[in-house]
């Protein structure tokens, strides 16, 4: 019998949980910059003649006879989640849920996260080169100093390609850092570049990895010398699916050894169809953790409301990163504020996240003129290749490239060390008095400082109480601290303080600095064996909203599937307001 375990503390949050595959729309926000509703909201349900799945359990031969047998077409093995994608018709799939065996169909749907646009209005002329603020906010300067500066270590990014530049694809010596380059959108491996036609892809990397210097002799990137693996699984538009990200992963997974792959960062999310076991994203995800790979993604640009972490972010061994903002001072530090697009927690097994923030809003990373992103909004394109974008896959990016660094100066850290190290040596904003300006739930353990990470001391502090090998083997699975009271607030059992209190943006007198570190051994991060008794209220029960209901039920007998386009998706987290 499937034992299931969970450990929980209590949080205090309102809203719906949504993870982040967002839906781009023609709105506009005040910056001017498009603004993301979640999918249900606006597009229309559609039946197509043909049906996108992803079919797991039993052998992969099993998988393929079975799909076989009912005259559907095997796409793609998956077998890092024991797994292969297929397309179907109605009657196939009929057919498949009543085949012998025990099976799970999983509806591989995509997202669209923009609309695209045909041609550059004008051409922004090439300029001297600026130092971009987010290297220094979190100290990674002072280590480049030091000759700490991610060498030797591989950063996969698995977004929509990388631009055919010098500095992302050669070190600051000129040799080459781009290890591979992969299209999981076709399955092809390529020796050179695959090019990113939507321009996120190369924003994030170069946040980690961009061998250029500013005038001042300060790299524009954490991790400058670090090598990148380019994982293509995102399209012109930015769309993606289940499929291509978990293929992208198995890539990953496979080329871990040969590559030194360390960090794999993921700057994209979905919308939540399940507990965090059940979704095979997730489960990909956490077999990259469970075999040395440190995995960092994004909470989400769908905040501030809580209970909007996304898929895999909810994932809870892996680091989960949230936005912070220097509000355009960079050199004054009293009114950074946490970004208000930053998604929050807990996620609906209680978990707390995200674990951590960093800088998020109007990160300036390179990006070709030519790209989506940069033609429908050329006004964010300065410095002749450079494009400025906020959201917390910016921060996810700061993240991993901190995470190499750490790596390179001691390259034993398993994830959970890493994890370990980049919370304790966190700042979480605070009032003079101490107490906290934002809740856990919206800032975790604080702001990163990659110098306190790399050379910390700490050791267990991350992932305690839970099993990645049970969970996985589906023997046990867990929950986090969260409970809500009677007035539906969240809060973190057992410890005083730490309940959600939606702060002011920009409110007066807290600070992310020395005078606050977070030292409580992380009892929050804890985590129970999942049990029955564990049941949130109406407003945490899978509901019609959704879609845990008997269109999508999840247990050890039933096959989960949805018709609809738009119910389970992967997209990048692409815009948020400038902040």
């Amino acid at each position: 019998m499937k034992q299931v375990m969970m450990k929980t503390m209590a949080v205090s949050v309102a809203g719906g949980a949504v993870l982040a595959g967002v839906l781009l729309t023609g709105k506009t926000s005040e910056q001017g910059m498009p603004t993301e509703e979640q999918p249900a909201q606006a597009a229309e349900q559609i039946t197509p003649a043909m049906h996108s799945v992803i079919v797991q359990g039993g052998s992969g031969d099993a998988l393929h006879a079975a799909v076989q047998a009912v005259g559907g077409t095997v796409v793609r093995d998956l077998s890092l989640i024991n797994a292969v994608s297929a397309e179907l018709t109605d009657s196939q799939l009929a057919a498949l849920k009543a085949h012998p065996g025990d099976f799970r169909i999983h509806d591989n749907a995509g997202v669209k996260t923009t609309s695209t646009g045909s041609s550059d209005p004008y051409t922004l002329p090439s300029s001297s080169v600026p130092y971009l603020d987010f290297p220094h906010l979190v100290g990674a300067d002072q280590l480049h100093a030091q000759g700490i500066d991610g060498r030797g270590v591989t950063v996969a990014v698995i977004d929509s390609g990388l631009s055919v530049k010098s500095e992302l694809t050669d070190t600051p010596d000129g040799m080459s850092r781009l290890t591979a380059s992969i299209d999981a959108t076709s399955g092809s491996q390529n020796a050179g570049v695959i090019v990113d036609e939507y321009g996120h892809g190369s924003h994030v990397s170069s946040i980690i990895a961009n061998s250029e210097a500013s005038d001042t002799s300060k790299y524009n990137s954490i991790a400058p010398w670090a090598n990148l693996i380019s994982v293509k699984a995102f399209g012109a538009d930015g769309n993606g699916t289940y499929a291509d990200v978990i293929y992208a992963l198995q890539q990953v997974f496979n080329m871990q050894a040969a590559s030194n792959i360390r960090v794999v960062n993921l700057s994209f999310s979905a919308s939540p169809r399940s507990r965090y076991w059940d979704d095979p994203l997730s489960q990909a995800v956490m077999h990259l953790w469970r075999a040395g790979i440190v995995v960092v993604a994004s909470s989400g640009n769908t905040g501030p409301d809580p209970m909007t972490i996304g898929v895999p972010g909810n994932v809870p061994y892996i680091i989960t990163v949230g936005a912070m903002t220097d509000n355009w001072t960079p050199a004054d530090g009293s009114d950074d504020y946490l970004a208000p697009f930053s998604s929050a927690g807990p996620t609906t097994e209680g978990f707390i996240k995200p674990e951590m923030v960093a800088p998020g809003g109007h990160v300036t990373g390179m990006m070709d003129s030519t790209a989506t992103l940069a033609v429908n909004y050329p006004h964010f394109h300065s410095f002749g290749e450079y494009f400025t974008m906020s959201g917390t896959s910016q921060a996810t990016a700061v993240v991993s490239g901190i995470a190499a660094l750490m790596l390179q100066q001691s390259p034993g850290l398993s994830p959970d060390d890493v994890k370990c190290k980049l919370m304790a040596t966190a700042r979480q904003a605070a009032y003079a008095d101490g107490s906290l300006a934002y809740s856990v739930f919206q800032q975790g353990a604080g702001l990163v400082n990659a110098v306190d990470a790399v050379y910390s001391g700490e050791t267990g502090c991350a992932n305690q109480g839970l099993d990645i090998d049970a969970d996985l083997a589906g023997t046990a699975h867990f929950a986090g601290p969260a409970r809500q009271d009677e007035n539906g607030n969240y809060y973190v059992q057992g410890v005083d303080g730490h309940g959600w209190n939606p702060s002011e943006v920009n409110g007066p007198g807290y600070f992310w600095n020395d005078g606050y570190v977070w030292n409580d051994s992380f009892v929050w991060n804890d985590s129970f064996v999942w049990n029955d008794s564990f049941v949130w209220n109406d407003s945490f029960v899978w509901n019609d909203s959704f879609v845990w209901n008997d269109s999508f039920v999840w247990n050890d007998s039933a096959t989960a599937f949805s018709n609809s386009l738009t119910e389970e998706q992967a997209g990048v987290n692409t815009w948020a307001p400038q902040e």
